[in-house]
């Protein structure tokens, strides 16, 4: 064999050797990379059960922390301190381990990783929201409700001890600071991409802290406004209103009955006592802006029992005020309006008062020696007009019940819970609100129902208010029941389509020209018939939305239609014998909110709940 020959069969035995070497090779590459990828499966279960477990430490320790909630409630409204501080210790535990789970290394690393990672990042949020709402929300609440004696923030012969609440405000603060922050945080998750397990709970926890953000907001103006605005440190001087609801006002009532109230370190008195007949007439009358002279005629601001006949009682407090320093010279520091129902609830805080002054228990001789919570509406609305022949006797014995009251609130005795009960119920119900001459001041009554705006902060986006106005110049409006309701909600052409239906009913007895008092009927004196009812309907509607038509009754009626910071409003005149009964519908149209309806009413002698029915829309076909 010669040589060229043996190099080529050496090269053949080479080309054969190489693909033996390259399988072991490959071999080996596949037996490390089966190893690896073993050992990655095993890290990567060993990561999910272990943030699966975490994860179930997160939801069953939130889970034990929403248990506790009914209990905290619980504590805080049988005025428990120590057993709501102990709740909330425990509470702050679970959030605490919560966020703890959620903040592990291996939670955080996993938190990276896509599609699993957001779920994971939202669910830390919930926990780390949870903590600081109990840790920084909850546990100073708690402490600033432990350092309150609720039993000396009910007046007294002495005031109130306001100092506690005024210590108390920045811990408040603090924990309305906790909630917003925590609120925004979740509000800025995006959810669209979520599993279910862990979105829902999101949802559900945003709703909850929005509520308890409304509420923490609430307190927190409160404990910064009260202590001054009840004389902590300089005594406050308001002007009383008590509204009539026997002859409507867009508020409530005619503020027949007048004083001025002294508050001092939250001490209560009643000083110069007299009635709006008293004022007389302003010329010129108090000027009003333009919009609503042009609604409500400058009567306004010409007599003090037609200040109220506007919703908007920022503007019926300060032509008030300013009717009281034109006639007195006494500038003073806000406007306090109450009716009798508002009184009815105080009065079941302090249990029933005795009428002790001789002069008045001589003029209300055939009334009931002492006024309660059952007795004084019909009292105060129905019974004096009947046993009291002089109309200014008759504002002489309002105001002194009004006095009588104001004095048993003084007294001492007066249950603390049970009379912030009551005025929260007088305030949600629109029958105590308060106006103050200090420009920051009102800029925070403003943003709550208690300053009876009808723009603003306080307004629900598609808010409707239906409000009555006495045109029988008379008392008759005792008699009168009401009900509100919405009866129609559709889109069109994507503006939505509202109808709210005004009923209304006369149920004087069908001699009441003749069986009741000719001050109570009016006997005719302004052209309404001895016994009927003549009302001013007015309608609002929400920001930029239209009144289309009014129909009565099934038939479609005229209306005056004009605006009101930029709501419609639209106004129509009904008369109702004894026994009569009609049906007012507002159609409102282009309408841009899309928020549920909320109904607003001038509080009359019903519950605010008989007359706001829940809603019963038609077909909108």
């Amino acid at each position: 064999m010669n040589e060229n020959q043996q190099a080529i069969n050496a090269d053949d035995k080479g080309k054969a050797r190489k693909p033996k070497r390259s399988r072991t090779k490959l071999r080996r590459r596949i037996i490390v990379l089966t190893i690896w990828t073993a050992a990655l499966a095993i890290v990567l279960l060993g990561v999910s059960s272990w943030v699966g477990l975490k994860a179930a430490n997160v939801k069953s320790e939130l889970q034990a922390a929403t248990a506790l909630l009914p209990s905290l409630k619980k504590d805080i409204a049988a005025n428990d301190a120590a057993a709501a501080a102990a709740t909330v210790d425990s509470l702050v535990q679970h959030t605490k381990a919560a966020r703890d789970a959620a903040n592990d290394p291996v939670w955080k690393a996993t938190a990276l990783l896509p599609w699993v990672g957001p779920n994971l990042q939202a669910a830390a949020e919930v926990a780390i929201s949870a903590d600081d709402v109990a840790r920084l929300g909850a546990a100073p609440l708690v402490k600033a409700f432990q350092s309150l004696d609720w039993k000396s923030l009910a007046p007294s012969a002495e005031g109130m001890n306001l100092t506690p609440l005024k210590k108390a405000e920045p811990q408040v603060q603090a924990a309305a600071h906790a909630v917003r922050e925590s609120s925004r945080r979740l509000n800025n998750i995006e959810t669209e991409n979520l599993l279910p397990q862990i979105s829902e709970p999101l949802i559900d926890a945003r709703d909850k802290l929005s509520s308890l953000q409304s509420e923490l907001d609430s307190a927190a103006d409160a404990a910064r406004l009260a202590p001054d605005m009840l004389g902590a440190e300089t005594p406050r001087r308001y002007l009383l209103l008590m509204q009539n609801n026997a002859e409507s006002r867009a508020t409530g009532g005619i503020p027949g009955a007048l004083a001025v109230l002294l508050v001092d370190k939250g001490h209560l008195k009643l000083e110069s006592q007299t009635s709006a007949v008293a004022l007389g007439s302003f010329v010129p009358p108090i000027p009003i802006d333009a919009e609503q002279q042009a609604i409500y005629t400058p009567r306004v601001g010409r007599f003090m029992q037609d200040v109220n006949l506007t919703p908007d009682f920022a503007t019926t407090a300060k032509t008030a005020r300013a009717m009281w320093e034109k006639n007195s010279g006494e500038q003073l520091d806000g406007v306090l309006s109450l009716d009798p129902v508002a009184l009815s609830f105080i009065l079941e805080a302090t249990g029933p008062v005795p009428i002790t002054d001789p002069i008045v228990q001589q003029i209300g001789s055939e009334l009931p020696a002492e006024l309660t919570s059952k007795n004084v509406v019909q009292t105060l609305l129905s019974d004096a007009y009947a046993k009291i022949d002089e109309p200014k006797l008759q504002d002489v014995y309002f105001a002194a019940a009004a006095k009588e009251i104001f004095g048993a609130l003084s007294s001492g005795t007066t249950d603390a819970k049970r009379l912030m009960d009551a005025l929260s119920k007088g305030v949600e119900e629109r029958r105590i609100l308060l106006w103050s001459n200090s420009t920051a001041e009102q800029d925070t009554l403003g943003r709550y129902p208690l300053g009876g705006m009808i723009s603003g902060s306080a307004i629900a986006p598609a808010q409707f208010g239906i409000y009555f106005n006495d045109g029988t110049g008379a008392k008759m409006d005792y008699w009168m029941q009401r009900t509100v309701q919405v009866v129609k909600d559709c889109t069109r052409d994507g503006y939505r389509e509202v109808a709210v239906r005004v009923t209304s009913t006369n149920t004087a007895p069908a001699d009441a020209a003749t069986s009741l008092p000719a001050y109570v009927t009016g006997d005719g004196a302004f052209g309404v018939p001895a016994g009927a009812v003549q009302t001013n309907v007015v309608a609002y509607g929400p920001a930029q939305a239209d009144i289309d038509t009014v129909v009565r009754d099934g038939v479609k009626i005229p209306f005056a239609a004009q605006r009101h910071s930029q709501r419609g409003v639209g106004t129509t005149t009904i008369r109702l014998g004894p026994g009569e009964s009609t049906t007012l519908e507002f159609n409102f149209g282009h309408i841009v909110q899309h928020s549920t309806p909320q109904i607003a009413v001038t509080p009359t002698t019903q519950p605010v709940k008989d007359v706001i029915l829940a809603p019963q829309p038609a077909s909108c076909e």
